[in-house]
């Protein structure tokens, strides 16, 4: 009997949906507003929803004559799975009863918080495709999603409202119906004829009556549009990738297969943009599983965070969460704050830290846990975090390896680096939680396959020794169903093969290791061709200067007709303002940025680290800039997942490009 032959296609198909099948996430679950039930029944009385409390607010003025606003926060408020499953259902009948119609697009445009999950479970219950958009995307950015989705209602907060959308509000000609979720104020003067504003309660009250709630409403199929999620366009203007609910259903089931031991006793904590895929798939996995999920912000986050008041509480102590998804730029924050204080204490004291951390590092490679120095050595640095997480999932863009090594020893919690894109529902591959190698970013989940595919310009073939490499092209049912109107590029990124699973090809270029775990090597937009023919990427440029304390952040640029790299830095304030006083250099921090000593010493500091991570010699900024302003998803010179938005970057440095290049 011959094993390896020919099989048919159909038959194939059949037996690859009973398999995935077996791995689905609950029986009978196939649609997004299915886990939402599913949840209100299994866990009606337990926590769903938290939001702390807002006490006090301040303004307090800074040394530099700035005025930052700062927040005093009680104990979280809790809905419960119930009551978040009734207050969904009254929002979207609410909608409905506004002339919200089945299979008519709806937006959301609105920080994180618990009344963006809401809006969302009620689309999904009343199947409405809901639009999301990044709240720091500038206002073309906005009105262009706005008018490609035709859309007439949008759900936003009062902040965004008068911040962003007011000013567009002619430029989206069929806007009818603006919810805002705050509560107060109730009136909503000033806006254009035949624009309608409401508070989320009032919509809640109107859907609650009865004769509204009478009325029919048409269940989602699992094919059906759940999601158009606009990207945060860092490559050019956003597009809305089509998911349906089966997408999501796919990628959640293979998120949640890789983290162990998940149910309702797991806290999660919820401050990444729910525009963000990330976001909304760890979101949807703790529902699913009955966790409680608590809402916080960057600025809220931990004790030592921008908004809370100095001597109160930030969200990680009052929370304590158990689960946490983080983008690379938030833990590195966490690795140089942490190494800074190390670098600060006291030589016993900075010895025992570092025998404490090698120690650990060495037991850990042999399969054994070190509870004395967890509880004596790394506790403090634990309870940054709230002192009980058992669980980090990184994604976004690559992790360092320094930073994942310092996750793993001194917050005392395996580190899941995963890779996914908003084409594939953020699902491709998760690590093990027991696999401490860095740089990888796992095998495939079971939603995912993986096919490498040659890359010639760049060199990359799925021949190559030791470890095949090439293009990342990821397949099965995640992978979405394309962009919004966007044939084009619908058929450059997507296809079906023969046995009618579909594909999106990545641009990303990965190593498959003998294991099955993959390793992102390069990206094909951030190779760049130098004069000489050497081939630089700039992606890892920047990851193995990032890990040099006097960088926060760094872009490198290089132009082909040009035979060199040069970078843009924002430094660290703390490290540069040591080393100017070193130099007896005084002045603001746009002054010491600004001074050409600093910008040399700092270029002599990075080549050194660049060395150091052997780094080639051609791959090596020759000349920086110094930034004085930090890099915020405000600014738009980076995306909401902190990835570098390199148009704009060169937009704005365009006058130091051409300096650095001679050319001023």
């Amino acid at each position: 009997m011959k094993l390896k032959e020919d099989m048919n296609p159909l038959l194939l198909q059949v037996f690859r949906s009973v398999v995935w099948l077996v791995w689905s996430l609950h029986l009978g679950v196939d649609t997004l507003d299915k886990v939402m039930v599913h949840g209100a029944t299994r866990f009606p009385e337990r926590d769903c929803l938290g939001t702390r409390e807002v006490l006090n607010e301040e303004d307090e003025l800074q040394p530099n004559g700035k005025v930052f606003k700062k927040v005093i926060l009680g104990e979280y408020q809790w809905m419960s799975y119930e009551e978040t499953y009734q207050a969904a259902v009254c929002f979207g009948s609410g909608l409905a009863a506004l002339g919200q119609r089945p299979q008519c697009n709806i937006a959301i445009f609105c920080e994180t918080r618990a009344e963006w999950m809401i809006a969302a479970q009620a689309c999904f219950i009343y199947n409405f495709p809901l639009v999301t958009l990044y709240s720091t995307l500038g206002g073309a950015a906005i009105a262009h999603g706005l008018n490609e989705t035709e859309i007439t209602h949008i759900i936003t907060s009062k902040d965004l409202l008068h911040s962003r959308l007011k000013a567009i509000l002619l430029e989206v000609p069929r806007l009818q119906h603006i919810i805002v979720v705050d509560s107060k104020p109730t009136s909503w003067p000033g806006f254009p004829r035949g624009i309608m504003v409401h508070n989320l309660v009032a919509v809640q009250e109107l859907g609650s009556r009865p004769d509204n709630m009478a009325v029919a409403r048409r269940q989602p199929l699992p094919s059906d549009i759940a999601v158009i999620m606009y990207t945060s366009g860092s490559t050019g203007i956003p597009k809305g990738v089509m998911i349906s609910h089966s997408n999501i259903i796919a990628g959640i089931t293979g998120m949640a297969e890789r983290i162990p031991d998940l149910d309702e006793t797991d806290t999660y904590i919820g401050y990444l943009p729910l525009a963000h895929v990330l976001e909304l798939s760890a979101e949807m996995v703790c529902i699913s599983h009955g966790c409680r999920i608590g809402y916080s912000s960057p600025q809220t986050l931990a004790d030592q965070s921008t908004k809370i008041k100095k001597g109160s509480k930030g969200d990680t102590s009052v929370l304590k969460p158990t689960l946490m998804a983080a983008v690379p730029e938030i833990m590195d924050r966490i690795y140089k704050n942490v190494m800074t204080k190390v670098e600060e204490m006291s030589s016993v004291q900075r010895t025992l830290f570092v025998l404490a951390y090698n120690y650990k590092m060495e037991q850990m490679t042999k399969g054994y846990r070190t509870p004395l120095c967890d509880s004596l050595v790394f506790r403090k640095v634990r309870s940054l975090l709230g002192g009980h997480m058992r669980v980090l999932l990184s994604g976004g863009a690559p992790l360092s390896a320094a930073t994942q090594r310092f996750m793993n020893i001194c917050l005392c919690c395996p580190v899941g680096q995963g890779y996914g894109l908003t084409e594939t529902c953020g699902a491709g591959t998760i690590s093990e939680m027991w696999d401490y190698s860095t740089g990888r970013v796992g095998a495939p989940l079971v939603c995912s396959e993986i096919t490498l595919k040659d890359w010639e310009e760049g060199g990359y073939y799925s021949t190559d020794k030791p470890n095949p490499r090439g293009e990342i092209v990821i397949g099965g049912p995640n992978v979405t169903m394309g962009y919004y109107k966007n044939e084009v590029k619908n058929r450059e990124d997507f296809f079906v093969d023969s046995n009618g699973q579909r594909w999106f090809c990545t641009g990303d270029i990965g190593e498959l290791h003998p294991d099955g775990c993959l390793k992102i090597i390069d990206r094909k937009k951030d190779l760049v061709k130098l004069q000489a023919g050497e081939y630089v990427s700039l992606g890892k440029v920047e990851a193995m200067l990032k890990n040099c304390p006097f960088v926060d952040n760094i872009c490198a640029y290089a132009n082909s007709d040009q035979s060199y790299v040069i970078g843009f830095v924002v430094p660290n304030q703390k490290q540069l303002t040591v080393l100017a006083e070193q130099r007896g250099l005084r002045g603001s921090w746009e002054e010491i940025c600004n001074n050409p000593d600093m910008e040399r010493d700092v270029l002599r500091i990075i080549t050194e680290a660049a060395l150091s991570a052997k780094l080639e010699r051609f791959e090596i900024p020759k000349k920086i800039r110094l930034s004085a302003e930090p890099w915020t998803p405000e600014t738009g010179l980076v995306t909401d997942a902190f990835k570098l938005k390199r148009k704009e970057l060169k937009s704005h440095y365009q006058d130091d490009i051409e300096r650095m290049y001679g050319g001023k």
